[in-house]
């Protein structure tokens, strides 16, 4: 409506008025009739309209001029409307269709009249000057919203067409009818007609600032020009009579600041040349096209459907406010926390000064000592390996590394450089060799994951990690190499993040064996870096985690003393034997110990979940190093096997027991196994962290340790950090089990999650630091993040440190329990702040697993 309302008042600029029409001849007027008809159905175009026009008129054109001078309109005017009119195909059609005799009709004009005498009665009071399109006053700064059921963009365009009439008319003769005639042309064609103008060669630019000059008009001119207004308005309202005054005082407040955007961009004088437009927008658009395209365009840009949040108005102007705290929340009334310390290191007669030492011992005094048997995808021994052939091999692998591996007649590794071991999940005895072949050559292995594609982007992040170790040599398998994607050359590809590497095969016809007078250096344990463990964040970066000799030793002894752990033990091993329990248990406190390791690959737990399983009845083994899951698929297996016991266990580390939900498993494992001889105490969570190794474990009966503990804790209170005892017969309650105490050597406190590391309250939920020589060192490379880690500092209410030893962060988020228990109720990283409550993402995974995920959690959501 409003793009008619504009071209309304154009195309009465440009036609004669009713009054001059008069002066026409009858034949004339007639013609004139069937071209506007022929226009409008299509059957000629603007240009041939106007060409033909032109001759009708061109004798009557003194006429025209003489009838009255008020009727004489600047050449200029005239200049850019016809411009306009010709601006756009689309803008032509409209144009056409507008001139309609419905809306010059006497009944309207009668009507405007008596709406005007009835507005002039009000006697409001007249403007005392003209303002400029380009001067803004002070009724425009405050523009009430658009009450209209239109659009935006068609709101602003009708609110163009509704300035004609911003200042009210009082009669025939008064100034203000040319105000308000030069305001409907500055209003109306201001940003049309200098587009339009000044984008054809010899145009005249329309100065739109000066309409001072304009002849005063007709007041039919003006009545007819307020007539089209009127009409079109009443087009909108379809029922309701036309209200001039209200639309005299809604356009009074929307003065001339649509068109302070609209013509920023114009050129003044003689525009010979393509320029360069801002629509009112402010999107620069070639001048070429009109405003009125323009703004169309800005429309059909926006999207139909109003943006997604305001469908949920509500929620966002909650999200908005700032949260303010439940005064009814639960809130920690128990004392301050004392650190907990575990019992101290027993001195042990005869223990080895390092690893590689007691790798010797073994190895020349015990060779046939089995070491790791390692087991194929049917559960068949594949090979043992015995101490006598672990020492053996790796010495050899030792000398090649630092002696046969040369570029340019230098020595390719030294002393303390980093290697990367890539060595698949089913091959244990390949990895141990290689494992302590650099330790005895004192390198630092940097064990990873095999990489599947090129692109892969967990081998990225992988990549990455070596590159800031700055390892250059890789070791693997023949098999394991055969199966690695292939460059052109035949050669290893060079992986995408990954540092260009020289792959070694560590297999037997590879290494050199060394002379006799060769020996590899035996030290004590130092502080230099034995290994590097990678860790993935939860944002899927990933660090490598630096652990020292001299930690790598107190961590076998101190789970040496904690497990109970004495020589020719058989310990069965499910876990990855790369990292974590798996290498702890499985590849460095196993050969302190001389233990014989029974090594189960994933592979075969596919096929079998029941292997472990039968290999601890096979092997009469002591110890059993498991994950939740792994207790979990044995019970769906179990139907099918018989004359199975497990009375031979002792311990049966759960790896995952920091996982609050892993005593479901432990309890349904325990109720079928129960009869096949395996005893409730066996059972031993422990919890652990990559940056912490064993933070806990509980000890197997025979230590004399306090019964196993077991807490019902409110779900409501936990959000809010809070450790509130429930009952077990509500739905909103976590039950959780203990992971046993703290390591020995080591001491524990509970610290704030967020800000300062206070120390937390005895019934507060905190993260667990601990102090200790067996500890992870640093983040290979990150400083920063290492201080953050790895050197925190707790401190009392009062800001007084509580040890000038530093503490580690272990990620864990639990609280210490009666018997100085330690309990786990989640993880930093699946931690989650919902309107200032936490929550476990395990939490959530198990909720929505317990209520029939089939019917109730849909795909996608």
């Amino acid at each position: 409506m409003a793009e008619r309302t504009s071209s309304g008042l154009l195309t009465m600029m440009l036609e004669p008025t009713p009054a001059v029409a008069m002066t026409l001849p009858a034949e004339v007027r007639e013609k004139l009739a069937e071209l506007e008809l022929e226009l409008s159905e299509g059957d000629i175009t603007q240009k041939g309209y106007e060409k033909k026009r032109g001759k009708l008129l061109a004798p009557y054109i003194p006429q025209i001029q003489g009838v009255d001078p008020s009727l004489q309109i600047d050449n200029r005017i005239q200049a850019s409307s016809q411009a306009v009119l010709s601006g756009s195909k689309h803008h032509k059609s409209r144009a056409a269709n507008t001139r309609d005799e419905r809306f010059r009709s006497d009944l309207h004009t009668e009507a405007v009249q008596a709406a005007l005498a009835k507005y002039k009665e009000r006697k409001m009071p007249m403007p005392s000057k003209r303002r400029s399109v380009l001067v803004q006053s002070s009724v425009e700064a405050c523009t009430p919203p658009d009450t209209s059921s239109a659009s935006e963009d068609e709101g602003s365009l009708r609110r163009q067409g509704r300035l004609a009439t911003s200042t009210p008319y009082q009669g025939h003769g008064h100034p203000a009818v040319e105000h308000w005639f030069n305001r409907v042309i500055q209003g109306s064609s201001t940003s049309s007609s200098a587009s339009s103008t000044s984008s054809h060669p010899g145009g005249r630019s329309v100065n739109t600032t000066n309409t001072t000059a304009h002849a005063a008009l007709n007041a039919n001119a003006a009545a007819t020009a307020l007539a089209d207004l009127m009409a079109h308005t009443q087009l909108d309202n379809h029922s309701a009579p036309p209200d001039v005054t209200g639309l005299l005082e809604r356009s009074s407040l929307h003065a001339e600041r649509p068109q302070v955007a609209s013509v920023r961009g114009i050129s003044r004088g003689n525009n010979h040349h393509t320029s360069v437009m801002e629509t009112a927008d402010g999107v620069p658009v070639n001048s070429r096209v009109s405003s009125k395209i323009q703004q169309l365009l800005n429309t059909l840009k926006r999207p139909k459907r109003p943006p997604l949040r305001e469908f949920f108005v509500d929620d966002f102007e909650e999200l908005l406010d700032v949260q303010q705290s439940d005064p009814n929340q639960p809130r920690p009334e128990g004392q301050l926390m004392s650190p907990l310390e575990g019992e101290p290191l027993e001195v042990v007669n005869n223990w080895p000064p390092s690893l590689p030492a007691a790798l010797q011992r073994w190895g020349t005094t015990h060779p046939k000592s089995p070491c790791l048997t390692a087991l194929d995808n049917a559960g068949k021994p594949v090979y043992t390996l015995t101490y006598g052939k672990l020492w053996t091999r790796s010495q050899k692998l030792a000398y090649t590394l630092l002696n046969k591996l040369s570029t340019r007649n230098e020595p390719l590794l030294m002393p303390g450089d980093r290697v990367a071991l890539v060595f698949p999940n089913n091959d244990p005895v390949m990895f141990m060799v290689a494992f302590y072949g650099c330790i005895l050559a004192e390198l630092v292995p940097v064990p990873i994951e095999v990489p599947l594609t090129r692109k892969d982007a967990g081998s990225q992040q992988i990549g990455f990690l070596l590159g800031s170790c700055g390892v250059t040599l890789a070791l693997t398998t023949d098999a394991c190499q055969k199966g690695l994607p292939k460059a052109q050359t035949g050669e290893v590809a060079t992986f995408k993040g990954w540092p260009r590497l020289l792959w070694f095969v560590t297999d037997g016809k590879h290494v050199v064996k060394p002379p006799k007078d060769w020996h590899p250096p035996i030290r004590e344990a130092s502080n230099d870096i034995a290994y590097i463990e990678y860790k993935t964040s939860k944002e899927g970066s990933t660090m490598g985690i630096t652990v020292s000799n001299a930690a790598m030793l107190a961590h076998c002894h101190a789970l040496t003393q904690a497990c109970g752990y004495t020589e020719a033990e058989t310990i069965t091993n499910v876990l990855d034997f790369k990292r974590e329990g798996g290498l702890w248990h499985g590849v460095l406190t196993s050969v302190m110990n001389r233990m014989h390791v029974i090594s189960i690959p994933y592979s075969l737990m596919k096929v079998n979940p029941l292997s472990w399983i039968q290999k601890v009845h096979i092997y009469k083994a002591r110890v059993a190093v498991v994950k939740s899951r792994d207790m979990h698929w044995s019970l769906l297996a179990q139907r099918d096997q018989r004359d199975i016991s497990l009375s031979s266990l002792r311990m049966l580390i759960v790896a995952d027991g920091a996982n609050p939900w892993s005593i479901s498993s432990c309890d349904a494992f325990l109720n079928v196994f129960q009869a096949r001889g395996l005893r409730p105490e066996v059972i031993c969570p422990c919890a652990s962290s990559s940056e912490a190794m064993t933070v806990a474990i509980r000890r197997p009966p025979e230590m004399g340790v306090p019964p196993p503990g077991k807490a019902v804790l409110s779900m409501g209170g936990l959000s809010h950090s809070v450790i509130r005892v429930d009952t077990e017969e509500k739905l909103s309650v976590l039950t959780v089990q203990d992971v046993g105490q703290v390591m020995p050597g080591a001491l524990v406190c509970v610290v704030r999650v967020e800000g300062t590391p206070y120390l937390c309250q005895t019934d507060e939920v905190g993260e667990i630091c601990m102090s200790s020589g067996c500890t992870g060192v640093a983040y290979y490379g990150l400083p920063g993040m290492t201080k953050n880690i790895f050197e925190t500092i707790p401190v009392t209410s009062s800001g007084i440190p509580i040890s000038d030893r530093p503490f580690t962060r272990t990620s864990l988020l639990g609280f210490v329990g009666p018997d100085s228990l330690v309990f786990i109720v989640g993880k930093m990283d699946g931690l989650m702040v919902v309107s200032g409550r936490r929550h476990n993402a395990d939490d959530v995974v198990a909720t929505a697993l317990a209520v029939e995920p089939m019917k109730f959690v849909y795909r996608g959501r």
